[in-house]
C-alpha cells in the first residue's frame, strides 16, 4: 500500500471522475445546441469527400460560443469518413503560432519536413510545405484558430494560403478561420478578404438553459455520483449567462467549484463552492487582462470605475468620455478622440470587462449606457498596479466631482 503525502490525499477520495472533460482542450462527442453550425460547416467541407475543394471559411462568435469545439468535432468526423478521398485537418492555435514563418513551419513539419525555428527565408519555408503537400493526392483543411492575433502581424501568410491552390496539381487545400473579433477582416488586404471569406458562420451566445444543459451532460462524465448539490449547475448557468452566455466559463466555474470542495475534503459541491470559485476566477481573468491592457483603456475604465462609485445614473459614452478628459492630465497623457474612446470602450465590452446596451434618446438619436461586468475594487486595485496609474489613488471621488463631472439622470 503506497504511503506519504501524496497517498494520504488520494486515499481520502474524490469529487470528480474524470475532471478533464471540463477543460477547454476537450472536445466532446455531443456539442448540445450547436446542430445548426455543425450542419452548416459540413455542408461546407463536405466537397473534400468527393476530391473537390472546399470554400474557405470564416467562423465568428464571442469566447466560449462552441467555435473551437464545432471546428474540431466537424474536423474529427471528416477525417474519419473514409469515402477513398484522404481528408486531413491541421488546426493550429495563432495566439501560440503568431507569425508566417511559424505557421508555414508548422504546416511542413506535419508533412515530416525538418525546418528550423529561425533561420530560413519565408519563401523557402513555403516552397517545403507546398511540395511536401502535393505529394500525394488529398485535400487538407487547416483551421487557424484567433486567426485575429496572426493578422495583427500581417496578412501575407493568409495571402499565400488562400491562394495556394493555384501552386497545386495533386493536393487541395481549404482554410478555415476562426475569431472573436468580427472587425478583423477590416484590416484585411482587399485580394485577401475576398478570398478567405467566402462562406461565413456565426455562433451567437448560449443562454442559460443551454447553458445548463451542457453542464449536465458534462457533470455526468466529470463528477462522482450525487456529489453536486440541486443548486450548483443553475448557478453556474446563470453566472454564465449573464456573462455574454460563455459556456467555456460556466465549465471553469463547474471545475474549479468542485476543485475547492475537493480541496476542503467536504462531501459534496455546494452553492457556496460556485461562489467562491466565480470569485477566484473573476480576480484572476480580470488581473491577467487588465494588466496587460494599453494605458489609454486603463484610464477609460478607471473613470468608468469612478462614475460607478458617485452612483452615476445612465452611464454614457460621452459621461465616460468626459471623466477620461479629466483623468488624461494627472497622469501626463494625451487624451484621444470621442470615436477612439467608442472603439476602446467596445473593445472592453468583448472582452466581458463591460456591459454595453444601445438605447434610444427619440429624436435625440442613440447612445450606450455602460455597466461594468466585474467587481470594481478588484478592477480598481488590479489598475492602479500599474506605476502610471498610482497618482490616481490620491484623487477622490468628491474631488473628480469638482473638475467638473456631472450626474447623468
Amino acid at each position: 500500500m503506497p504511503s506519504g503525502l501524496f497517498a494520504d490525499l488520494l486515499n481520502q477520495g474524490g469529487i470528480f471522475e474524470t475532471r478533464d472533460v471540463l477543460r477547454p482542450a476537450y472536445t466532446p462527442k455531443v456539442l448540445p445546441h450547436r446542430e445548426e453550425q455543425i450542419n452548416a460547416l459540413a455542408n461546407v467541407l463536405v466537397p473534400a469527400l468527393r476530391g473537390e475543394t472546399p470554400s474557405n471559411v470564416l467562423i465568428y462568435g464571442k469566447t466560449g460560443t462552441g467555435k473551437t469545439a464545432v471546428a474540431k468535432y466537424v474536423g474529427k468526423e471528416l477525417e474519419e469518413a473514409g469515402f477513398g478521398v484522404k481528408c486531413t485537418v491541421i488546426y493550429i492555435n495563432c495566439e501560440v503560432v503568431d507569425t508566417q514563418y511559424r505557421v508555414l513551419a508548422h504546416l511542413a513539419r506535419h508533412f515530416d519536413k525538418e525546418i528550423p525555428m529561425t533561420g530560413w527565408p519565408t519563401d523557402q519555408v513555403y516552397s517545403e510545405f507546398r511540395s511536401a503537400l502535393d505529394s500525394h493526392q488529398r485535400v487538407v483543411v487547416i483551421m487557424l484558430d484567433e486567426v485575429d492575433k496572426l493578422v495583427r502581424k500581417g496578412d501575407d501568410v493568409l495571402y499565400n494560403l488562400s491562394r495556394i491552390n493555384g501552386d497545386l496539381v495533386q493536393a487541395r487545400v481549404s482554410i478555415i478561420g476562426i475569431s472573436n473579433d468580427l472587425k478583423f477582416m477590416e484590416f484585411l488586404d482587399p485580394r485577401v478578404k475576398s478570398s478567405l471569406g467566402e462562406d461565413e458562420i456565426i455562433f451567437p451566445p448560449y443562454n442559460a438553459e443551454q447553458i445548463r444543459n451542457i453542464l449536465e451532460h458534462r457533470a455526468e462524465l466529470a463528477f462522482k455520483p450525487a456529489v453536486l448539490d440541486d443548486e450548483v449547475i443553475p448557478l453556474c448557468a446563470a453566472f454564465a449567462a449573464q456573462e455574454h452566455g460563455d459556456a467555456r466559463r460556466a465549465l471553469d466555474l463547474l471545475r474549479v467549484s468542485g476543485e475547492l470542495a475537493e480541496r476542503s475534503r467536504s462531501p459534496a459541491v455546494t452553492e457556496d463552492h460556485v461562489r467562491q470559485a466565480r470569485e477566484r476566477i473573476e480576480l484572476d481573468r480580470v488581473e491577467e487582462v487588465v494588466r496587460t491592457l494599453p494605458t489609454q483603456s486603463k484610464l477609460v475604465l478607471y473613470g468608468i470605475i469612478l462614475l460607478e462609485e458617485q452612483a452615476t445614473r445612465n452611464i454614457t459614452t460621452s459621461v465616460v468620455y468626459n471623466m477620461y478628459k479629466q483623468l488624461c492630465p494627472l497622469v501626463e497623457a494625451d487624451f484621444l478622440t470621442h470615436r477612439r474612446i467608442t472603439d476602446l470602450i467596445a473593445e472592453l465590452d468583448m472582452l466581458g470587462i463591460l456591459h454595453t446596451i444601445v438605447v434610444s434618446k427619440g429624436r435625440y438619436g442613440r447612445t450606450k449606457e455602460i455597466n461594468l461586468s466585474v467587481y470594481p475594487a478588484k478592477l480598481k486595485g488590479t489598475l492602479l498596479q500599474d506605476y502610471r496609474l498610482k497618482v490616481l489613488n490620491t484623487v477622490s471621488v468628491p474631488v473628480q466631482a469638482r473638475l467638473g463631472m456631472s450626474r447623468s439622470g
